[in-house]
């Protein structure tokens, strides 16, 4: 009898155990594909997506500068409305999903390097436009390409984030997202197109991942790295 209990005891115990890292495991999956929620308060670059997106479709007109306030607010609550949504002004994963932000992550596998350009999506375009205007404005056009190409490339590589946002929106990683230049200045046409090259596989930077202008100040870690070639004003690297 006792050696049954003890038994019961085990089989009991792996059950918890097993039960415990199969929830623990399901939630850490769910929050890699999750949007945070936002709301009244909410701040940064989650929030600029938001304002940026309300914005290019008319419902909101304040400026993109990363704070959930009344404008913000009103604006998504705008939004909610149109598309039949809980009007309650909470940035959820519906209203994430209606506002187009709802794609779960692409998984690092072979494939991530040919899947990385697959950026049909307009607020994927339009966002990588936006990086190519601020950074490389006035730049021969190889050189816009090769900036929409670099972080192309970063997407595909194992060291930076495996989504566009994510490598556009990491901290500190580009001058123009983190002093606001991006939401600033609008695309040309011509910053549109190399984007839509550079999608394609045009790569006038021959697989670099890192760039930067040698008349600004940068880091000195940055001349490390294996220059590949110099374009306009810009040097692209591995």
């Amino acid at each position: 009898m006792r050696r049954l209990m003890a038994f019961l005891v085990v089989v009991s115990l792996f059950t918890l155990v097993l039960g415990l890292f199969s929830t623990v495991r399901g939630l850490n999956l769910v929050e890699a594909q999750a949007k945070p929620t936002l709301f009244w308060g909410s701040g940064g670059y989650d929030v600029r997506l938001v304002q940026w997106k309300l914005q290019s479709w008319g419902y909101y007109r304040g400026t993109i500068d990363g704070v959930f306030g009344t404008e913000t607010s009103g604006a998504v609550r705008r939004f909610q409305q149109r598309v039949g949504l809980p009007v309650d002004g909470v940035v959820g994963s519906r209203t994430w999903a209606a506002l187009g932000f709802a794609v779960p992550a692409p998984q690092p596998t072979a494939g991530r390097a040919v899947a990385s350009r697959g950026i049909a999506r307009v607020d994927n375009i339009d966002l990588l436009a936006r990086v190519v205007a601020a950074e490389a404005e006035g730049e021969p056009y190889s050189g816009q390409v090769a900036v929409a190409s670099t972080i192309l490339n970063r997407v595909a590589d194992p060291r930076f984030p495996n989504t566009l946002s994510g490598v556009i929106f990491q901290p500190h990683a580009f001058e123009s997202v983190t002093n606001g230049l991006i939401w600033r200045r609008t695309p040309s046409a011509q910053a549109y197109r190399a984007t839509r090259d550079a999608a394609n596989g045009y790569d006038p930077g021959y697989g670099a991942v890192f760039f930067w202008n040698p008349s600004k100040p940068v880091n000195p870690w940055i001349w490390s790295r294996a220059i590949i070639v110099w374009i306009g004003s810009h040097v692209f690297a591995r």
